[in-house]
């Protein structure tokens, strides 16, 4: 039972995933909030050779030297206009993602049960935990600790 005034929802909805939901062009994405360290205006970012397109280069963030990965290029492979960057914890150290316009912390009912393999193919597989809605709309919850391949942090290491 909830408090006055407060919305229960029905028994066997699913609460979800405390994420922050972005756009990254068309797309609708989402990062669980636990991998979130914060959201800030783009940062002056410097292109970095032997790096896919994805990877817009090195940013100083924090004074820490950091990767910047455009999500849009990384999902869809097109440009979009990036509005803000989201940095993310890593096991590797801090990752800024360029972004759309950010849409909130939401909780985002998302399929875990290996769907998203089927609608997205293997290639993406390793970029999206699951796929999920907000309203009407797909959200692809995001595996950020998945995101830069080994190769690119040897690139940036070198």
């Amino acid at each position: 039972m909830g408090q006055p005034g407060q919305t229960v929802p029905p028994a066997g909805t699913p609460a979800g995933v405390p994420s922050l939901v972005f756009r990254a062009g068309s797309l609708l994405c989402a990062l669980r909030l636990d991998e979130v360290i914060e959201t800030m205006r783009p940062l002056a970012t410097h292109p970095l050779a032997g790096t896919p397109a994805y990877v817009s280069g090195i940013c100083i963030m924090r004074g820490v030297p950091t990767l910047v990965v455009d999500v849009a290029r990384l999902l869809g492979g097109g440009e979009a206009e990036v509005v803000r960057f989201v940095a993310v914890r890593t096991e590797r150290g801090p990752v800024a993602f360029a972004t759309g316009a950010i849409g909130g912390v939401r909780p985002v009912a998302a399929d875990t049960a290996g769907r998203q393999e089927a609608l997205l193919g293997d290639a993406p597989a390793r970029l999206v935990a699951a796929i999920g809605t907000i309203d009407a709309e797909p959200v692809l919850l995001l595996q950020s600790m998945r995101l830069v391949p080994d190769e690119v942090w040897a690139a940036a290491a070198a």
